[in-house]
């Protein structure tokens, strides 16, 4: 057998728990894939001077974890532990309610919640939510993992059933699998549908409009985490399993066609997600480094970072000292960095000439 994926060995102490107390599971799952809570705010720094960190908004669910730019140009952020998207202003920080009543986390570690609605994406100027952990054989529910349609402020439409296709469709590959339903990740736009990754499967999954799931590509132990898109050509990031060494954290590239993925860049611990910016410079953000604690342990406090992808295979640290990042977004030259404290950063001055004004 595989080396076993690290949250199929986090999850042995849950079962052993859900034994004798039933739904009351306590999962210790990667930092990869889930929210790790510490109560300390980030302090970021950028090596040599240059681009410069704010926080914008704090008191967020600790565990907040996927975002997007909404056709607004708004900022939503998904709030797995109460069951809502916030809509945050780029610019004051303001937070607003966007939808709330969605499944809500079911299952905590150290008491606080993980899972639930884990990112959040738009087709057409209408909100789609990725919710994951609140169904599975272990702990059975009436709710679904999969992708929620957005029809108002509190009222959603089940369009694809991710959780019962895992279930009919476990991976091929092995390596041990815990949770059967599970751990989606990542919720990014592709040809008018979805891709969803899946951190425990490790595969990422193709969903249309209508419901329809297939595997778009399988891997090994590699923890797939964010994905971001140019043209036919999809972007990938890999936590990497335990002990999470840096030469495992890499940015990956696939076609829809692929049955492989070819490297792009490697180096950083724990990544947690890939976007464009200014450019098309692609980065990526790490969640930190890995503590060597029990394995579901979180990356060291404030040991995250913003990283920019080189053409020679290399990651270069745009930022570092964030606290468990975990999701990352761009709006021209302010890239905007959610964390598992509950906070967003706002990151400025990412680019230099010719893609951003010389000062």
């Amino acid at each position: 057998m595989k080396k076993q994926n690290v949250l199929a060995l986090a999850l042995k102490p849950a079962m052993r728990a859900m034994e004798s107390v039933g739904i009351g599971i306590v999962l210790m799952l990667t930092a990869a894939v889930i929210a790790m809570i510490t109560p300390s705010a980030a302090s970021a720094s950028s090596p040599c001077g240059g681009p410069t960190a704010t926080r914008l908004v704090t008191g967020l669910v600790q565990g907040a974890k996927g975002s997007t730019i909404g056709p607004d140009g708004a900022l939503y952020v998904t709030e797995g532990a109460a069951g809502r998207i916030s809509r945050v202003d780029p610019l004051t920080g303001e937070k607003t309610t966007f939808a709330s009543g969605l499944p809500k986390a079911i299952l905590s570690i150290g008491g606080s919640s993980i899972g639930g609605a884990i990112d959040v994406a738009f087709i057409d100027n209408i909100a789609y939510v990725l919710v994951t952990l609140v169904s599975d054989p272990l702990f059975p529910s009436s709710d679904v993992d999969g992708i929620y349609r957005v029809d108002g402020p509190d009222s959603f439409t089940v369009v694809a059933d991710i959780g019962a296709f895992n279930l009919a469709n476990p991976p091929t590959i092995p390596f041990q699998v815990d949770v059967k339903t599970g751990l989606q990740f990542a919720l990014q736009t592709y040809r008018g549908g979805f891709l969803v990754t899946d951190g425990h499967l490790n595969r990422v999954l193709r969903v249309t409009l209508d419901g329809e799931v297939t595997e778009l590509i399988a891997f090994d132990d590699i923890v797939p985490t964010g994905l971001a898109v140019s043209g036919d050509t999809i972007y990938m990031a890999e936590a990497g399993p335990v002990p999470h060494l840096p030469e495992n954290g890499k940015v990956v590239s696939f076609g829809p066609k692929s049955s492989t993925a070819t490297v792009v860049a490697s180096g950083a611990p724990i990544l947690v997600d890939v976007e464009f910016g200014l450019g098309r410079t692609l980065y990526a953000l790490s969640n930190g480094k890995y503590s060597g604690d029990v394995e579901g342990s979180p990356g060291l406090h404030n040991t995250g970072a913003l990283l920019r992808v080189n053409g020679d295979g290399t990651l270069t640290v745009v930022m570092d000292g964030l606290d468990q990042p975990t999701s990352l977004e761009f709006i021209q030259n302010k890239a905007y960095v959610v964390t598992l404290t509950g906070e967003i950063w706002m990151i400025d001055g990412i680019s230099g000439p010719p893609y951003a004004p010389t000062p």
